[in-house]
């Protein structure tokens, strides 16, 4: 080491320290703040969605439980009868009452494939077989109304 060499006598450099992540920059409580109101907007959203599907659930369960019914003793003019006062129930609650209580008939069906959302079109035979004992509905066409019902309960488009 020559004694007169200036640098020489110079201490190696030091690294600064790392920067901290706390405290954050104002732009990230912003962040944090901004998306914390939109999952919050979001939740209350969901939650109140879900509250208002609730009619959809109980009748999908109560028309699962005339399928199983029907499936057990067969009697198609009972079937018919439940499922076709279900599908009033679920109108009634869904859409304004004005507009439902007094539909029937070839009036009801239309609403019903109306207010479907799906491709299944519901037959004036079997909404009405309730009202005909002597013209007792075929098996396959009471399962074919019960899938019907259920994908109306499940797809039904209320407008607001």
């Amino acid at each position: 080491m020559n004694p007169t060499d200036p640098l020489a006598q110079l201490n190696p450099l030091r690294e600064p320290a790392a920067i901290g992540w706390w405290p954050l920059a104002p732009g990230w409580w912003l962040l944090i703040a901004l998306l914390s109101i939109v999952a919050g907007v979001l939740a209350w959203r969901l939650i109140a969605r879900y509250r208002r599907n609730a009619y959809r659930r109980q009748a999908i369960t109560e028309l699962q439980a005339i399928r199983k019914h029907w499936e057990s003793d067969g009697n198609n003019s009972l079937c018919l009868t439940q499922t076709n006062a279900l599908l009033k129930a679920v109108a009634l609650r869904a859409f304004p009452r004005r507009d439902i209580a007094s539909v029937s008939g070839e009036q009801w069906r239309d609403f019903l494939n109306s207010s479907s959302g799906t491709d299944g079109q519901f037959e004036i035979g079997t909404l009405q077989a309730q009202y005909q004992p002597s013209a007792d509905a075929d098996a396959a066409d009471v399962g074919a109304h019960l899938d019907r019902s259920d994908r109306w309960c499940r797809n039904h488009r209320v407008t607001p």
